[in-house]
């Protein structure tokens, strides 16, 4: 976009904005043809009941069911019962005969459904049994924030799981989510809209989470049309773990600086920021409080532990900024506390990574602008320290967007957990070039594993203990 025009501002409100988030990924999945069919899906069973908390479940069983069981578990959104990752994949999976069952989480609370999520998918497992009979093998599979309850129920589900199938998880936790989320928010609210009272955390409605949302992306909407704002924006993103690759546009090369804080932007403008906030509501709402904090953090540090500094460096020199003065200004503003119940609430409903009872595959696409693939990198840390590595393996595929995985990319890994299962190894089931090989064997709609290291997540490793609010 040309300096100096000053492009329209997105408003998007809270409600749309959650309602879109829940229905991102079914957006980006395509259906495999009919000749993929393997089994006759006409006389298939559909299934619902209601749980002892009001979680309704449903299941879908094929007519010559194989056997399996996959047991999923959905993203953020309204708390309705799925079970399949999209309708394309329900229907591919069904012609091969699985079946599959989700429930809706209890209906009474946040759409952050975390207190009761892993209990009613356990719970659903036993209602569905009851009805079907017992399965040769169930398999886990979870969406978005679906995957932390995927990874949770990995843990803690041996005996009754045999593996679990992550895709775009949010594996490093609720609080890890809130705390890189803020240090974004507080750079743009400190950075772009000096001396304004912005409410950051601790919001009494959902209307209060639109109204900084609105806030906070004018602000980034008018930097904008500025150097300086560019420079700054791209600070923020990199706090935000915000990939630098766009749908829609060809990535950057490694050294365009400026054209990787176009395509960072045309994420904000898009109401990236809309999401954050109302996902933070709905995390509030669950935890009882603000589970987030930056006071004691360093933001030079922060940010030098950030893969996008050197992008950050090179726009504020051109900008002619001073980055140094602006860092020291945010740590010395930093002053926003956590609630102590909230962060023992999170930490009681909303982590994984201690840990895995039965294997794990989790897959991820390399920009994912909601669920930054660098959590996966926090997670393995977590699951290696645990000592449960060998359970463990991660996948990526080459693309931009949430959950944006084809029909055939998601099946592949579902084959590739069957392997680890049935054999007791992954062997090389797991490894890119056998996961693009399966892929591509099962249909036309494309497939992009590849070789990727995730970079460190940026929420800073020595966080300061959270500070009690007053």
């Amino acid at each position: 976009m040309p300096a100096g025009t000053r492009p329209r501002t997105p408003r998007i409100r809270l409600r749309i904005a959650l309602a879109a988030w829940a229905t991102l990924a079914s957006a980006a999945l395509t259906t495999l043809p009919a000749s993929a069919a393997q089994a006759d899906t006409a006389d298939a069973a559909h299934l619902t009941g209601t749980l002892s908390d009001g979680a309704t479940w449903i299941a879908d069983v094929p007519a010559r069911w194989n056997g399996t069981l996959l047991l999923f578990s959905h993203g953020f959104g309204p708390t309705v019962a799925e079970d399949a990752p999209s309708d394309a994949v329900r229907t591919e999976l069904l012609a091969e005969g699985y079946a599959m069952a989700g429930s809706s989480y209890d209906p009474h609370g946040s759409m952050w459904a975390l207190n009761s999520a892993e209990r009613d998918q356990f719970a659903t497992l036993g209602a569905v049994t009851t009805k079907i009979g017992t399965p040769t093998r169930t398999l886990a599979v979870g969406q978005s924030m679906g995957g932390l309850v995927n990874a949770q129920i990995a843990r803690d589900g041996a005996g009754r799981v045999d593996g679990a199938l992550g895709l775009c998880g949010l594996v490093a936790g609720g609080t890890d989510l809130d705390n890189y989320q803020l240090d974004a928010e507080y750079t743009i609210a400190r950075l772009l809209l000096p001396g304004q009272d912005v409410g950051l955390v601790r919001f009494g409605t959902a209307d209060d989470a639109s109204t900084t949302a609105e806030k906070l992306t004018d602000a980034v909407t008018a930097a904008q049309t500025t150097p300086q704002g560019r420079a700054r924006i791209a600070l923020a993103a990199a706090f935000l773990n915000l990939p630098a690759w766009a749908p829609g546009q060809d990535r950057p090369a490694p050294t365009d600086w400026a054209g990787q804080e176009e395509q960072q932007y045309a994420w904000f403008a898009q109401g990236i920021l809309s999401f954050v906030e109302g996902g933070r509501y709905a995390v509030e709402q669950s935890v009882g409080g603000n589970n987030s904090w930056n006071r004691g953090v360093d933001y030079a540090r922060l940010l030098a532990g950030s893969a996008h500094a050197p992008q950050v460096r090179a726009l504020y020199r051109a900008a002619g900024l001073d980055l140094r003065a602006d860092l020291s200004s945010l740590t010395r503003g930093a002053s926003i506390s956590a609630d102590p119940a909230a962060v023992r609430a999170a930490q009681r409903s909303s982590s994984a990574g201690q840990g895995l009872g039965v294997p794990l595959l989790d897959v991820h696409t390399t920009a994912d602008n909601l669920v930054p693939v660098e959590q996966e990198r926090r997670f393995g840390d977590r699951v290696r320290t645990a000592g449960d590595s060998a359970l463990l393996r991660q996948a990526y595929v080459e693309r931009q967007g949430h959950c944006a995985f084809t029909t055939a990319e998601t099946v592949a890994a579902l084959h590739a957990l069957e392997h680890r299962v049935t054999t007791g190894r992954w062997d090389d089931a797991a490894t890119p070039a056998a996961l693009q090989r399966s892929a591509t064997a099962l249909g036309p709609d494309g497939a992009a594993y590849v070789p990727y290291r995730p970079a460190r997540l940026t929420v800073g490793s020595d966080r300061p203990a959270h500070p009690t609010h007053p």
